[in-house]
């Protein structure tokens, strides 16, 4: 290679990493974290002159307790941070309720099948949960929670079957396909919310069998309803091993991660990709729908549109971040509730605009992808251009015919 051509070489190129350690991978995540961070403290003084480390303790007192304002023996008014049990609880269930649809998401993902219809799967769940609490009076309450479980998956199952069967016959693209299925879902969140409104005229279902609490989940801890929410975290994190054990383990999820990594593969070793489709869609919506019973029986008790609560787009950073591992869903979705909680919390604590809280949250979003493509990919520099170019081999002529030069001689 010659100077001039050295000198036009780009000056960074980027490369896929074939592999790169687990510890390493980690780092890498850290070290983004901490970075966003300091970004956010420098946006956080700009804007607020707050001290930003007062502004990341409210952020962690969202999630897990509150400051209390007491009087020190000097006289002076100071802030204590007091841990709130009732805080960790509703913590908890939301991270259970958003890890519930990220491990659901994650069967379609690994196919590379873009299933961003988790929210109405969870609507469609809810429905079919309510439903159950309104119309089979008279059940035991461990019957009645079996069948609402039950009810719910296959209405969950039901929603996403029909994008994979769309997908599978006729190749139809299924990231409309499922964002439109959100809506029919929503529409039909709405009508019903009109037939259970209680009370009349009100536009809003109310919460279901407040007298007896017939249908909720119990606590698990406590005979107080909703005093902890033990029962959501026992569901959802065997449905979290399951998924796990089934997409790294069983046969079925070996195809699907043949048919993620090439369709033309998996036909060519007899996979039937089209069952697959169909297969997986069904077990994605049948988790997401599982979701919308823990969100109506194990949590609010009561169904409107707002039920998702955007979750199921959530679900999505969730389920990408974590690779599509169920295990490392648990982190990711805990720090994102924490930090939705923690942006809420700042803004009224310090009378902030609620939208300067959602940059700090866009932030650390934002180092925590940009992290991920530095896990996947590594930057490559160009040497220095007064280097000299490594000397060129010398090409070794090729040997003389001596038979042939011989017999031109002879005659």
């Amino acid at each position: 290679m010659t100077k001039a051509n050295l000198a036009h070489d780009p000056l960074i190129r980027i490369s896929k990493r074939e592999d790169i350690p687990m510890w390493k991978s980690w780092l890498v995540r850290i070290i983004g974290l901490l970075l966003a961070l300091v970004v956010s403290g420098i946006v956080i003084v700009c804007i607020t002159h707050i001290n930003p480390f007062m502004v990341f303790a409210k952020m962690a007192s969202g999630s897990f307790g509150s400051w209390i304002k007491n009087t020190n023996a000097a006289g002076e008014t100071v802030e204590v941070l007091t841990i709130s049990t009732k805080r960790i609880w509703v913590t908890i269930r939301d991270i259970m309720t958003l890890l519930c649809i990220s491990v659901g998401l994650a069967p379609a993902f690994a196919m590379k099948f873009w299933n961003v219809g988790a929210e109405g799967q969870v609507l469609v769940g809810g429905i079919a949960t309510v439903a159950c609490m309104k119309y089979f009076t008279g059940l035991p309450t461990i019957v009645l929670v079996l069948v609402m479980i039950v009810v719910s998956m296959l209405a969950g199952a039901i929603w996403g079957f029909f994008p994979g069967f769309f997908k599978a016959h006729w190749n139809t693209n299924e990231t409309l396909f499922t964002l439109m299925m959100n809506y029919i879902a929503i529409q039909i969140t709405s009508f019903m919310v009109a037939v259970w409104e209680n009370p009349p005229g009100s536009n809003s279902v109310g919460v279901i069998n407040r007298n007896d609490q017939y249908g909720w989940l119990p606590s698990l801890f406590s005979d107080v309803p909703n005093k902890d929410f033990g029962w959501n975290v026992i569901i959802v994190l065997i449905v979290t091993v399951a998924v796990f054990i089934y997409l790294r383990y069983s046969k079925q999820g070996y195809e699907i991660s043949v048919v993620g990594d090439s369709v033309n593969t998996a036909r060519y070793a007899g996979i039937r990709v089209k069952k697959v489709y169909i297969r997986t869609m069904a077990i994605s919506g049948a988790i997401c729908g599982l979701a919308g019973f823990v969100a109506v029986s194990g949590a609010s008790h009561t169904i409107s549109t707002s039920t998702a609560g955007g979750r199921g787009f959530t679900a999505i950073i969730v389920a990408w971040l974590a690779k599509f591992n169920t295990f490392t869903m648990i982190l990711i979705s805990a720090l994102l509730v924490v930090l939705d909680k923690g942006a809420s919390e700042i803004a009224s604590s310090y009378g902030i605009n609620e939208y300067v809280s959602q940059i700090i949250t866009g932030i650390i979003l934002f180092f925590l992808l940009g992290s991920e493509f530095f896990i996947n990919y590594q930057l490559k520099f160009r040497h220095n251009k007064g280097a000299e170019p490594p000397a060129a081999k010398p090409v070794q002529a090729p040997a003389a015919n001596t038979d042939n030069e011989d017999k031109e001689a002879n005659e």
